[in-house]
């Protein structure tokens, strides 16, 4: 496990344009963190570095939000409002899952078995009001994937 700290929402948003630099289609990433942790601001970046402008509002009554860029499709899910995983099967959410799509999803539910890659985040308040801790954990990703993310990821702490 990889911990970061960021000091703002932009420097939030700056990790994980990093992130999203690196990420391919068909990478799971879990968003988790108590409210007003900077979840959505994070996806946002991610989002940003594959080419999604404009407002990127957080699906929480929606459940899904689908955009589709040059690098490929990114599905940004909000599982907040789900009580059974059963709910997200009937829903037929699972169907993004593959493919070759980027999922980013808020509120994992930790009785859904997403595939691998899985990239977990966990987003906590840093020393700080604005500054958030995070911690990267992996699995499933080849040794050059985790590699190549560790470098990128590097380079923003060292740019920053």
């Amino acid at each position: 496990m990889r911990r970061y700290r960021t000091c703002s929402a932009e420097e939030t948003a700056s990790f994980g344009e990093a992130l999203g630099g690196v990420l391919r289609g068909g990478d799971q990433v879990l968003l988790s963190g108590d409210l007003g942790m900077g979840k959505s601001v994070l996806a946002r970046g991610i989002a940003r570095a594959w080419g999604v402008s404009g407002p990127m509002p957080s699906p929480t009554f929606t459940l899904l939000a689908l955009y589709e860029t040059a690098r490929g499709t990114l599905c940004h899910y909000d599982l907040y409002r789900l009580e059974d995983p059963e709910e997200f099967f009937q829903a037929g959410l699972d169907e993004y899952w593959f493919g070759g799509t980027l999922c980013l999803t808020e509120w994992p539910m930790p009785e859904l078995d997403f595939p691998e890659p899985v990239l977990r985040i966990g987003m906590a308040r840093g020393e700080s009001f604005d500054s958030r801790e995070i911690e990267l954990e992996t699995a499933g990703l080849a040794p050059q994937r985790e590699e190549g993310i560790r470098r990128a990821l590097e380079k923003w702490e060292a740019e920053r």
